[in-house]
């Protein structure tokens, strides 16, 4: 069953706790900028992925190849190399590999080779890849955050979550965790999670917040995302910092519980749900009771600076909308924030 733990332990305020060690973040440097380098202990990690380690009836071709780049994983690799491996999936799995791993040595800062592919490289790329570098960048930017709620609305950039009402409270869990379950569920939560009776699933609160940084990597913990409560207000930060440091654009994000009466100048968004109900809007249309069920979050953005944003919007404020799919599934794109919102030369400003 689900068994919600108290703790009411607090850290010293001097201590900074540490977190999501799984991204591979003390494998890279920092510039003086504090963008994110990548090194060869970063690199070599991935080769150390199951797709890459070759199986023991792997080929001498593979297995030279694997050797070469665990002692220099910045060397140069020609398609002919790859070509020479005699089974067709790693093959495949090495081309990507390598593709990517030259995306990432080609550009100075691990900020840098997301920007670019965001702003058009990304369809040869897996998710899987994208997700990493989105989830490494955001523990550099939230390195000495010590608010967890911030730190679980940040998940949601780089894990699909499953949304659930419960006890009158809109609950966000991890879908990978949901997903990877089996058993029957037996009370209400879990049920309506799609949780077994023997998982664990913690809805963060005051009283148990401290717990998450013992358990940041295992993602099992659930987030209240009703409108106008905390959930709301700590991606609102999420979304704001991720701005300043990806596009080096100061803005202020409100979360907000209602839209009335306001010029829907330019929106955002977050998600392919929140870009259908943005299009619609825009269109004129009326949202109907479903399409407006599905909203899980509106937030309204404001330019600091509005010599950066295009003319056409001036000061009006970007709306960004946050929405999950019929099956109450969540997939935040933080890309559509890097090409949708109207600044005025993006070039200028990454």
């Amino acid at each position: 069953m689900v068994q919600i733990h108290h703790s009411g332990a607090q850290m010293p305020a001097s201590h900074v706790n540490d977190f999501w060690l799984s991204c591979g973040h003390h494998l890279l440097d920092r510039d003086e900028g504090g963008g994110l380098v990548a090194t060869d202990a970063f690199l070599k990690a991935y080769l150390a992925r199951p797709e890459l380690a070759p199986p023991p009836e792997a080929c001498v071709v593979e297995r030279t190849l694997h050797s070469a780049l665990m002692t220099d994983p910045r060397r140069p690799i020609g398609r002919d190399e790859i070509a020479a491996i005699a089974d067709a999936d790693a093959r495949e799995n090495w081309q990507v590999m390598i593709a990517f791993r030259d995306h990432l040595i080609a550009h100075r800062t691990i900020e840098a080779a997301y920007l670019a592919l965001a702003r058009g490289e990304m369809r040869n790329t897996p998710q899987l890849f994208v997700n990493q570098l989105v989830h490494v960048i955001l523990r550099n930017i939230l390195d000495e955050c010590q608010d967890v709620y911030v730190l679980r609305a940040a998940e949601m950039f780089f894990r699909p979550q499953r949304l659930t009402v419960h006890e009158g409270s809109l609950i966000a869990a991890d879908d990978e965790l949901i997903a990877g379950a089996g058993g029957g569920p037996v009370s209400p939560l879990v049920s309506m999670l799609g949780l077994p009776s023997q998982s664990e699933i913690d809805v963060l609160a005051d009283d148990n917040a401290q717990s998450y940084w013992e358990r940041s990597d295992k993602f099992d913990m659930a987030l209240d995302m009703t409108a106008g409560r905390r959930g709301h207000i700590a991606l609102a930060e999420v979304l704001q910092r991720w701005i300043r440091h990806i596009l080096s654009v100061a803005v202020d994000v409100d979360p907000l519980i209602e839209v009335q009466d306001e010029r829907f100048t330019w929106y955002v968004g977050l998600d392919a749900e929140g870009t259908k109900i943005g299009d619609a809007l825009w269109e004129g249309e009326e949202l109907d009771s479903a399409m407006q069920a599905r909203v899980v979050a509106l937030f309204r953005l404001t330019f600091r600076d509005p010599s950066l944003v295009d003319e056409k919007v001036g000061r009006e404020p970007v709306y960004l909308i946050l929405a999950m799919t019929p099956e109450k599934t969540l997939r935040l794109k933080p890309q559509n924030l890097v090409v949708g919102l109207p600044l005025r030369q993006k070039e200028a400003v990454s």
